[in-house]
């Protein structure tokens, strides 16, 4: 019959997550209080208790199985705690169950959970026979097993969270819900529990945050050096401040919001702009921890550095013009050893100071050669009798060199001699046959650069031939300057275009006519929007408005443009013609605001002393409906302006002056201290200069 053992109140347990933790689960009791029992666990702890005997525990346990052997139940002695098992205790407990008809002993500790179901297995198969026998592990043997099963577990386990968990910001929750499947989770809980699987994914997170934090750290760290080269190049300003000062300063600087930003809360890493993907500027607080001060120390250091090496730089150089030593050509192996010192080499590399003394040779060669050019002109005497064919002999050279030989101009180009031989021979050739090829200047002699000038400056015969068919035949040309804003300049250019022929020829009056169009819609004081350029000479300007803006804008420009002329011979834009049309806005009807702009424009084109046409007038209408008649009657009153102010075909005047043949001869020598260009462009900038008939290509 079955055992029967009444406990109130006794709770029912079911996982082993719940011993311990009652309360954060629910609390169901056994029916009753009752409870069938087909067999016994008896209990033995082998640890060392406090104020606790051994021998008394195991006296009681003994007098428990004498009780429980009544029932003829099953028996399994199970020593617990034997992760802190004393040795003799857990002996003298198999002692025990030997003498009690050899009972089977199961060691264990839930602490570890080892061999906890083993113990219930144990005792299971002794209540059903049919089971097959359990085999009983030692404890320790277990221990091992299931270190090496948890283990592996563990492994598993890491690895699925690993593989799902890819951000720091990711919650128990949500990722516990993605587990429930895997076999890796539900192992691993089994083994050791969902707080332990827990506490591994915390820090699975807390690793991966670290991480992001650390690779935040290190590109703020890599921008500091660029953040301190933009905001503080300056050594003399930081030299002799504090770090707490230098903060300050940097926080002055206009720049400073450019690469740093200051946290309401700090520490940076520990506030939410690590997550702050999008700005990349350096947290200020960081300044505060040591690898920011190190940087600091050495972008310092760096200043100091390159200041001594900049002064390593400039003393050598000194050195170098100085020292009586550094002749002309002297190689470098010979000058080093009387400019170079220890510091020298402490500071820059020995291909550094090359480089400079090369730089440095290079200069007083050049100005050791003019200066023996010059001593050649001063004794020019030495060169008067020789042949014709200004090769002179030996003997005449040794004599030369005799002559010129106590000179230091001479003597400084000792190292150099082939090249002093060859400046004699050059000026020798020079004197008998003076061209720009033997010119000791070449190739920047004077007459190769007025010839270059010239060249530059003068039309081919093809280009005028072309000029004077276009002004021989009966095709003339209109310049039409469109003046206005916000593209009104533009519009009409292209609507006058459409009514043009596809070489831009215009019939006015049965005569065909060159239209070129400027449209203008900027500062007319700017180049690309000058009125005048070198190849467009206006006839005349259409000024266009629709607003009192444009109407501004008209006018300044127009004050400017006639500034600009002011005092120069080419000042006919003074008095170019001009017509002032209002441009009706598409879409808009008549009313006060046109009624102000035709009165606004007629007092503008009273005071400029111009033609106004508005919409209504007969002129010119804008916009959609614009048609060649009007466009013509346009043209056509300026076609008259352009004829009364003598603009349409040259007068006799002008071919007369052409014919002048005005000769001007200057004399400029290789070497002076001015430009040629700035003598020869006022003549060359004329309109009637031409090359002239002799040979000399120097000549205009």
């Amino acid at each position: 019959a079955a055992t029967k053992l009444a406990s109130a109140e006794k709770l029912m347990y079911f996982c082993t997550d719940q011993l311990g933790l009652e309360q954060d689960f629910e609390q169901k009791q056994m029916p009753d209080g009752k409870l069938l029992v087909d067999g016994f666990l008896l209990c033995i702890d082998v640890s060392r208790g406090m104020n606790r005997n051994f021998d008394d525990q195991l006296k009681f346990v003994s007098n428990l199985y004498n009780q429980l052997a009544k029932t003829k139940k099953p028996i399994v002695v199970v020593l617990t705690k034997c992760d802190e098992g004393v040795e003799r205790y857990i002996r003298d407990a198999h002692t025990f169950a030997l003498s009690k008809k050899n009972l089977q002993v199961v060691e264990t500790s839930a602490r570890s959970n080892v061999n906890i179901d083993l113990a219930f297995s144990t005792l299971v198969q002794l209540i059903d026979k049919s089971r097959g026998k359990t085999k009983i592990i030692p404890y320790f043997e277990a221990l091992k097993q299931q270190s090496q099963q948890i283990a592996a577990a563990k492994d598993k386990y890491e690895w699925l969270v690993g593989r799902i968990v890819k951000n720091h910001n990711e919650t128990w929750s949500n990722v516990n819900r993605k587990m429930q499947s895997s076999p890796e989770y539900q192992d691993y809980v089994y083994l050791e529990g969902t707080q332990k699987a827990k506490k591994l994914f915390l820090q699975h997170v807390h690793r991966l945050k670290q991480e992001h934090i650390e690779r935040r750290r290190k590109m703020y760290l890599a921008m500091l050096p660029q953040a301190f080269e933009a905001l503080i190049p300056d050594l003399d300003e930081i030299d002799h401040l504090s770090r707490v000062k230098v903060e300050k300063l940097l926080e002055t600087k206009p720049d400073f919001l450019k690469w740093f930003i200051v946290l309401e809360e700090t520490p940076w890493d520990a506030t939410s702009h690590i997550d702050n993907m999008e700005n990349e500027r350096i947290p200020f607080d960081l300044m505060e921890t040591q690898p920011a001060e190190q940087l600091y120390e050495a972008h310092l250091e760096k200043l100091r550095n390159e200041r001594k090496r900049a002064e390593m730089r400039r003393a050598f150089k000194e050195n170098l013009e100085t020292s009586p030593f550094i002749t002309p050509g002297k190689p470098w192996e010979e000058a080093r050893s009387f400019i170079m010192n220890e510091d020298f080499y402490m500071w820059l590399e020995e291909s550094i100071y090359m480089d400079i003394y090369s730089k440095h040779q290079k200069q007083i060669i050049e100005k050791a050669k003019e200066e023996f050019q010059e001593l050649l002109l001063e004794y020019s005497e030495l060169f008067y009798e020789l042949e014709l064919d200004a090769k002179p002999s030996k003997e005449k050279m040794g004599v030369i060199q005799d002559v010129l030989g106590e000179e230091q101009r001479f003597k400084a180009l000792q190292k150099l001699q082939a090249e002093r031989d060859a400046l004699i021979l050059k000026h020798i050739h020079f004197v008998y046959h003076p061209t720009k090829e033997t010119c000791p200047s070449c190739p920047v002699c004077v007459d190769s650069k007025i010839e270059h000038l010239i060249s530059s400056r003068f039309i081919r015969p093809s280009e005028r031939n072309q000029k004077n068919l276009l002004s021989d035949s009966n095709i003339d040309r209109i310049n039409l300057v469109i003046l206005g804003k916000d593209g009104l300049a533009r519009e009409l250019a292209n609507e006058i275009r459409a009514l043009c022929t596809n070489d831009d020829k215009y019939v006015i009056e049965g005569k065909m006519y060159e239209l070129s169009l400027r449209p203008i819609e900027g500062n007319v004081r700017l180049p690309v929007n000058s009125f005048q350029t070198p190849t467009f000479q206006p006839h005349g300007c259409l000024c266009l408005y629709n607003s009192k803006e444009s109407l501004s804008y008209v006018v300044e420009s127009i004050e400017k443009s006639r500034e600009s002329t002011i005092g120069r011979r080419d000042n006919h834009l003074v008095q170019l013609p001009l017509t002032l049309i209002l441009v009706n806005k598409r879409g808009d009807t008549s009313g006060e605001t046109l009624h102000s702009l035709i009165q606004q424009g007629q007092q503008i084109a009273s005071k400029l002393q111009c033609v106004f046409l508005d919409p209504a007038s007969a002129g010119i209408g804008y916009g959609r409906n614009i048609n060649e008649k009007q466009i013509s009657q346009v043209l056509k009153g300026l076609l008259d302006s352009k004829r009364n102010l003598n603009l349409v075909s040259s007068t006799s005047s002008i071919k007369d002056l052409a014919d002048i043949d005005l000769r001007i001869v200057m004399c400029l020598m290789c070497g002076d201290p001015f430009n040629a260009d700035d003598i020869l462009l006022p003549i060359l900038q004329s309109q009637t200069y031409r090359p002239s008939q002799c040979s000399s290509s120097s000549s205009v």
